[in-house]
């Protein structure tokens, strides 16, 4: 092969690349798109609790609004659908919605996190939705509950850390 066959050859694998990049990226904005789509109704509280979510009850860890105990942001309060706590990641039903609460001091839908029991998962590794591996959660936590894998998708409020991140430090439970 001579040296120009050889750099279009590097050229034409380099354009193959990143187009699957830019295919990849675009079918994970889909993705999210859709999830979006699903959830969007879920700005108000009572299609919140219509849709089945709710706050935990008082008393309970996550009742309270949940701060980051070793940095910078907070995620805010849960609602969660209880009937969803089951074996099944659907990316349009997550388990949990998470309202920040606002300036006006009224909860705004920020986030959605999608929860599944380690004891549920029988993948060699951690569950993923959008490209994304979830974080394990082992027990004992501070939320009193058995190990769990979570993943927060940060949809509704702008996340500087990452749509993915765990923490938005854009919130605050003051």
């Amino acid at each position: 092969m001579t040296r120009r066959q050889t750099r279009i050859a590097a050229a034409a694998l380099a354009a193959m690349a990143l187009t699957s990049l830019a295919i990849g990226g675009a079918t994970a904005r889909s993705d999210l798109s859709d999830v979006r789509a699903a959830t969007a109704r879920f700005h108000s509280l009572a299609a919140a609790g219509k849709g089945g979510y709710g706050p935990f009850p008082a008393g309970v860890p996550l009742h309270d609004c949940i701060t980051n105990l070793t940095g910078p942001g907070a995620m805010g309060f849960h609602w969660v659908n209880g009937g969803l706590l089951d074996k099944v990641l659907d990316p349009t039903q997550p388990e949990v919605l998470v309202y920040a609460p606002g300036a006006d001091g009224e909860l705004h839908l920020a986030a959605l996190e999608y929860v599944i029991f380690q004891a549920d998962w029988h993948g060699a590794k951690p569950p993923e939705l959008f490209g994304q591996p979830f974080a394990l959660i082992p027990s004992p936590n501070r939320f009193g509950l058995p190990a769990f894998y979570a993943l927060h998708a940060w949809l509704w409020k702008p996340n500087p850390s990452g749509t993915l991140a765990t923490w938005n430090p854009r919130v605050t439970c003051n």
